[in-house]
């Protein structure tokens, strides 16, 4: 097995081929310069030639074509064969293999038309456009064969392992979330309940507590906004977590009956500044529940309610629609969840007993 990996090296691979494709050459040449036959000697001196430049077919595939397709115009000019040799199709199929496609189609017209002109002047054949065709066009077409495999199959190995950093950025998320939140979620309010607990005199001590908590629920923000950022999706960009928020909601509404989708926004209470964190989920969760209406739910009509509260903010979206079986469910509801465990919040999904789904998320807005 380790033998067989060592020669699937690049250089090994054609350091080897073009070893055994000299060796019949120089054993040929040998043998018939003992028979003193010198011209047949000089076939083989071609077909070594040609052989030779093999060596930089993956870095310099062109030039390796340009310096095959010389040697064999010199000898198919001078009488000394009468056609390519194997050296010209690996050369051929490098070319196709190890350049892009747009170069391959430009190089391997230019080496047809060439090879064409070349088996006229030399030794004229009938349709020698057709045979310098053949010649060209199965080994091109098998090395464009091979290199679009090799790309689908790279970029299939690319999806998986963006796909494995993604989901391990997410579960990061999730560890770091749960521990670190939990912790500093305590240490508030202990200090909180110290703080309630001292005597009116102690000034000092108390503005010291509410100093302290003040840090805590700021390091709680900037946790979360720093998480939301390392959870946010690789399609949605760096700078997902803030791009959207509450305000975009009558435009979402509005996208979504462009859609087909009959919708309405009801917003109640004074709207406030939300936190980012905060901001993005409201708008994201809104976004999932009325894209799975319109997946999941036939002929349905969804309502939207936002509701600011003073220490909260409620988002609910409902659909009457009648759901529609197709196939397994996809990931909204996870991502949703995900969303508001990370802004410290409740979020409930589920049909509703008078038909349709209800999604409802309550997020609780952190005061300094």
């Amino acid at each position: 097995m380790k033998i067989v990996r060592f020669f699937q090296r690049p250089k090994v691979f054609d350091r080897t081929l073009v070893i055994v494709l000299a060796i019949p050459s120089v054993l040929g040449a040998v043998a018939v310069l003992t028979l003193g036959d010198s011209r047949l000697a000089l076939g083989n001196v071609h077909y070594l030639l040609t052989v030779l430049p093999l060596l930089w077919r993956r870095n310099r595939p062109i030039t390796t074509m340009a310096l095959v397709a010389a040697v064999d115009t010199v000898c198919i000019l001078t009488g000394l064969v009468d056609s390519p040799n194997v050296a010209t199709t690996v050369a051929l199929y490098s070319l196709s293999r190890f350049t892009t496609g747009r170069t391959t189609v430009i190089a391997s017209a230019v080496t047809w038309l060439f090879y064409t002109l070349v088996m006229e002047l030399g030794t004229p054949i009938q349709a020698a456009w057709a045979t310098a065709l053949f010649m060209v066009a199965i080994p091109v077409g098998l090395g464009q064969l091979v290199r679009l495999r090799a790309e689908l199959n790279e970029r299939g190995r690319r999806e998986v392992a963006d796909a494995a950093v993604r989901a391990e950025r997410r579960r990061i998320a999730r560890e770091l979330h749960d521990v670190v939140a939990h912790h500093i979620t305590v240490i508030n309010a202990l200090v909180g309940g110290a703080r309630a607990t001292l005597p009116a005199e102690q000034a000092v001590t108390r503005e010291a507590l509410e100093s302290a908590e003040q840090t805590a629920r700021q390091a709680m923000s900037e946790m979360r906004r720093l998480l939301d950022v390392l959870r946010a999706d690789g399609n949605e960009g760096p700078d997902a977590a803030t791009g959207v928020g509450a305000d975009r909601l009558p435009a979402l509404i509005k996208e979504a009956r462009s859609a087909g989708l009959p919708a309405h926004l009801t917003v109640t209470g004074e709207p406030v500044e939300l936190p980012a964190a905060v901001d993005h989920a409201v708008y994201r969760i809104v976004q999932e529940a009325l894209t799975n209406t319109r997946k999941h739910a036939a002929g349905a009509r969804a309502s939207v309610r936002l509701a600011y509260e003073s220490s909260a903010v409620e988002v609910e979206v409902l659909d009457d629609g009648l759901p529609k079986d197709d196939g397994a469910p996809g990931f909204g509801l996870g991502g949703m969840a995900e969303r508001v465990a990370l802004c410290g919040g409740q979020l409930s999904t589920g049909p509703r007993p008078e038909g349709g789904f209800r999604v409802h998320a309550r997020l609780p807005l952190e005061k300094a």
